[in-house]
């Protein structure tokens, strides 16, 4: 079946509901309701819509019958074209950042043309994307991958959050949050029923602007070798972490059930209830269970160094060790990307080094956190790259020209406080080994 029969039956399927209702009415010797009526209108209006498409596929059949018919008479195959190498990449002869540069400099129109080319892919690849302008070029994904730049934390914790499209305009997203629920309540028979008015407040949530820059030379982009890359993939990376970070801050400042774990001399044994605890308030205020661990990559260590009075250790490669654990390794204990390989009580441990280690007191304390993923939630633009480039030329007279990278998003863990927990106190202090 075609794609506009297709339509046509989805079309005669909404015109015989609505003729029923006014069928069932007349029959019943009734005038139609407000909410027939409002149904009748709205598959009138699906229909008309439908008409549209329905028009322009039997329009678009019709002309690729007739193309069809046309090669075969004439003996031409079509050709198919499997697979086109995109205008960027690793192997390709043109630089992004030079062809960037080429067009809003130089007014180089084979650099302007490959740059729209390059865009409609990205349109293909990622289809939330939008960006149009050269102030909203798309940097291609291997641009920061391939090079090596200074090594950075990642965006763990990020990763993890619940992800939105960040909306077009604006810089304050708001949230209605129920402070007061409804009532419910057993009736005595004759006696009024429970009415417990409703409130709410408004959750406000800013969108932050992260931007990195870097001043490059002119003979660097047009004459350099991977130098696009290396300042690219460095600007990202900061870019990210950064932005981590902030997430990380996030939770710090919102994660509503407070742990303090308090002890001159540390151990994992005195350690491991307060994990438990940390669960069960969220479970009780909450009412779900958390589904994740987040605590820096030293805290793991301290858990995974500690041993028991037989000196055998208390976290354990896989569960079938045959021996009671603190934490037991998913798969073999192997890291990915955040993910430590291991779990306690059930809950994935994830690593994350921009957890702040400057807490408490002293200084020295780091924080662990305990909740629902799902209530950490993260607004970014497009598929949650810093999409946006732009070169600015301050120093001219110079020959340098200022690369700036920058993206727009916004987080909250306050819509749900409860369902997170977070660990403190003097027992969190760099640990020793």
């Amino acid at each position: 079946m075609s794609m506009s029969e297709k339509l046509i039956e989805k079309r005669s399927a909404l015109l015989v509901e609505a003729q029923a209702i006014v069928d069932s009415a007349e029959a019943e010797a009734r005038d139609l309701t407000s909410d027939e009526d409002s149904k009748i209108a709205q598959a009138l209006k699906d229909a008309a819509s439908l008409d549209a498409n329905i028009s322009h596929h039997e329009e678009l059949e019709a002309r690729s019958a007739q193309a069809k018919e046309l090669r075969k008479e004439s003996g031409v195959s079509p050709t198919v074209v499997k697979r086109e190498a995109r205008t960027y990449s690793k192997q390709g002869e043109h630089s992004f950042l030079a062809d960037a540069y080429s067009a809003q400099f130089n007014n180089n129109y084979n650099a302007a043309e490959r740059l729209a080319r390059h865009a409609n892919e990205e349109r293909v690849e990622r289809r939330d994307v939008t960006s149009a302008n050269f102030a909203g070029l798309i940097v291609p994904q291997f641009l920061t991958d391939w090079a090596a730049p200074f090594a950075r934390a990642g965006r763990v914790s990020a990763d993890l959050a619940r992800k939105h499209a960040l909306p077009d305009a604006g810089l304050t997203l708001s949230i209605s949050k129920v402070t007061t629920g409804t009532a419910v309540a057993a009736q005595t028979e004759g006696a009024a029923v429970q009415e417990t008015d409703m409130d709410d407040t408004k959750l406000d949530i800013s969108v932050s602007t992260y931007a990195g820059m870097q001043d490059v030379s002119r003979q660097a982009i047009e004459r350099g070798t991977n130098i696009d890359s290396l300042v690219m993939a460095d600007l990202v990376s900061a870019y990210h972490t950064t932005l981590n970070t902030a997430v990380v801050a996030e939770l710090f400042s919102s994660a509503g059930n407070a742990v303090t774990y308090t002890d001159a001399s540390p151990t994992v044994p005195e350690l491991y209830p307060k994990i438990l605890d940390s669960i069960q308030k969220v479970q009780t205020s909450y009412f779900a269970g958390p589904n994740v661990i987040i605590m820096h990559p030293r805290r793991l260590a301290f858990i995974l160094a500690a041993m028991d009075d037989q000196k055998r250790p208390l976290a354990v490669p896989t569960p079938s060790s045959g021996m009671p654990a603190v934490a037991y390794g998913n798969n073999g204990g192997a890291p990915l990307y955040g993910n430590s390989g291991y779990s306690i009580v059930g809950l994935p441990v994830y690593t994350d080094a921009t957890i702040a280690t400057d807490k408490g007191a002293s200084t020295n304390q780091d924080t662990i956190y305990i909740g629902s993923s799902q209530e950490l939630h993260l607004w970014e633009q497009g598929s949650g790259e810093p999409m946006m480039l732009r070169f600015e030329q301050p120093k001219a007279s110079e020959l340098e020209i200022t690369m700036i990278v920058y993206g727009y998003a916004a987080f909250t863990a306050n819509r749900y406080p409860s369902a997170w927990s977070q660990i403190n106190g003097t027992g969190l202090v760099t640990p020793t080994f």
